[in-house]
């Protein structure tokens, strides 16, 4: 699999234009991205990209959605990683910074960064070196109860949120946190739907023609669509069974465009429904 262009698809809403920006990618345990799924169900999907290990790839995938008169960054990447964990998980690509600047921009550039939750590969390039925010002039928006999980001592959690970079940025982080569902721009939503983490939370930007749903690692590659398809990341299972029942249904229906947080090939698509569950069907090459 060769790796993709840094800056992807690009679409106007009528209004909102979305770009995709890929911070990198990186190698994942197979069986830990399936969790309960049977090997004999998943093994097919994913056979031509395992390695050794049984790992396959997954995407750093980011938005930047523009309106008339700001810039809001969706996810920051991993951010800055030494070199053994560079190599530990086989990380190719860029940092979210090299993706702005492909696309002509710069951290400064940035007025509004949204996180679906603070898991170091979704929130790792928040921070820069010297424990400051990576994008000086921007809020961030962050569900206040995925903060407050995140900084907790909890031997379990350490590995995914490494608060040490969360750390000097929670005051920062506090003052622009929301609580449940919240319209932050006109046309740019959060939802919470927990599962994933207890915070997690979806981006919905709606334009004058149509729907785009980041659904965060509610959905993270497109064999997700099927809701009981989780990780086992989720900390929240049956939760996240449910809230992706509930968002994908709408979505069907509705005729949204869905960005998988973590697919490295075709990551924007539509849902299908199939009795009851989704088929994720990507948008062809040429408009990705």
């Amino acid at each position: 699999m060769s790796s993709p262009a840094t800056v992807g698809w690009d679409v106007d809403l009528g209004g909102v234009r979305i770009r995709l920006l890929r911070a990198g990618r990186f190698r994942t345990d197979a069986g830990a991205l399936f969790g309960p799924v049977p090997r004999v169900l998943w093994e097919p999907l994913v056979r031509a990209e395992l390695d050794p290990l049984d790992r396959v790839w997954v995407a750093a995938n980011c938005l930047l959605v523009e309106t008339a008169d700001r810039r809001v960054l969706v996810e920051s990447g991993l951010g800055d990683l030494d070199p053994a964990t560079a190599d530990r998980i086989g990380f190719e690509g860029p940092s979210v910074e090299g993706a702005l600047a492909e696309a002509g921009l710069g951290p400064g550039d940035v007025d509004l960064v949204v996180l679906s939750h603070l898991h170091t590969d979704h929130a790792g390039g928040i921070g820069d070196a010297a424990g400051g925010l990576r994008f000086p002039r921007a809020s961030v928006v962050v569900q206040a109860a995925e903060l407050a999980i995140a900084l907790r001592r909890n031997a379990r959690l350490a590995m995914a949120y490494d608060q040490p970079r969360l750390r000097p940025l929670v005051d920062r982080l506090s003052a622009s946190a929301v609580d449940g569902d919240v319209e932050i721009l006109p046309g740019l939503s959060v939802v919470r739907t927990g599962g994933h983490s207890g915070g997690h939370q979806v981006v919905v930007v709606r334009g004058r023609d149509g729907v785009c749903c980041f659904a965060g690692d509610l959905a993270p590659r497109p064999w997700a669509a099927n809701p009981r398809w989780i990780t086992t990341y989720d900390d929240f299972p049956l939760t996240s069974v449910a809230r992706k029942a509930a968002l994908f249904r709408r979505a069907a229906a509705e005729g949204w465009l869905v960005v998988c947080s973590h697919e490295p090939t075709a990551p924007v698509g539509r849902l299908v429904a199939e009795r009851d569950r989704y088929r994720f069907e990507p948008l062809a090459a040429e408009s990705a």
